[in-house]
C-alpha cells in the first residue's frame, strides 16, 4: 500500500495540480490534519528539481495560512466551549497564567514547532487560545516553515534523490538539534 502512494505520489509530482495538492496537503496539516507535507513534496522535488523552489513556496505560504485557521480555531473554539468548561470546573482562574506563560515563549513555540517534527498544528491552535499577538504569529510562522521547506527543497534539488533517506529519517533531529543549540547559544549570551 505504501509503495502505490509512494508511485501515485511521484506520478502526481509532474500533474499540473501538483501544487493544489500539495497547498492543500500543506493548510491543512497546519490545522488539523496529522501528515506533514513532507510526503508529498519530497517526491514533486525529485520528480521535477528544476521547480524547487517553487514547490517550497507554496508549501510555506499554504502552511502559514493553515497556520492562521489553526489560530481561528484555538481562539474561536476555546471562547465558545474551553473558557465555560474550565471556569465550571473552577480552573478558570489559571487560564491567565498559563496564557502569559506560553506567550512569553510563543515566538520560540512556533520557531521549534515550525522546523521540527512537532504536530505545527498544536502550536497554531494553542496560539489562538492563548490570543498570542498575531504579527508575532505569522512573522515566526513564516520564518520557522520556510526555514523548514527551503531547507528540505535545496537538500533534494542539490543532492537529489541520495539524500531522501537523510530528509526522512534524520532531518527532523538535526532540526531539533539545531533548535537546541540556538536555544542554548541565546541563553549563554543571556546568562554569561
Amino acid at each position: 500500500m505504501l509503495r502505490r502512494l509512494y508511485d501515485w505520489t511521484m506520478s502526481l509530482a509532474d500533474h499540473p495540480k501538483a501544487l493544489w495538492a500539495l497547498a492543500a496537503v500543506a493548510f491543512i496539516e497546519a490545522s488539523i490534519f496529522p501528515i506533514p507535507p513532507d510526503v508529498l513534496m519530497i517526491p514533486m522535488v525529485l520528480a521535477a528539481p528544476r521547480r524547487a523552489w517553487l514547490i517550497a513556496l507554496v508549501a510555506t505560504v499554504a502552511s502559514v495560512i493553515g497556520g492562521l485557521a489553526g489560530y481561528v480555531i484555538g481562539h474561536f473554539f476555546f471562547e465558545g466551549l474551553g473558557r465555560p468548561i474550565l471556569e465550571a470546573l473552577g480552573k478558570g482562574d489559571q487560564i491567565e497564567a498559563f496564557n502569559a506563560r506560553f506567550n512569553g515563549v510563543g515566538f520560540w513555540a512556533v520557531l521549534i514547532a515550525g522546523v521540527t517534527p512537532f504536530p505545527f498544528k498544536v502550536i497554531t491552535i494553542m496560539s489562538g487560545w492563548t490570543a498570542m499577538p498575531l504579527g508575532t504569529f505569522v512573522v515566526t510562522a513564516i520564518i520557522a516553515r520556510s526555514l523548514r521547506f527551503f531547507v528540505v527543497a535545496g537538500l533534494l534539488w542539490a543532492f537529489g534523490a541520495p539524500i531522501r533517506d537523510f530528509i526522512e529519517k534524520r532531518l527532523g533531529l538535526v532540526f531539533t538539534l539545531f533548535v537546541l543549540i540556538l536555544l542554548g547559544g541565546f541563553y549563554l549570551v543571556r546568562f554569561l
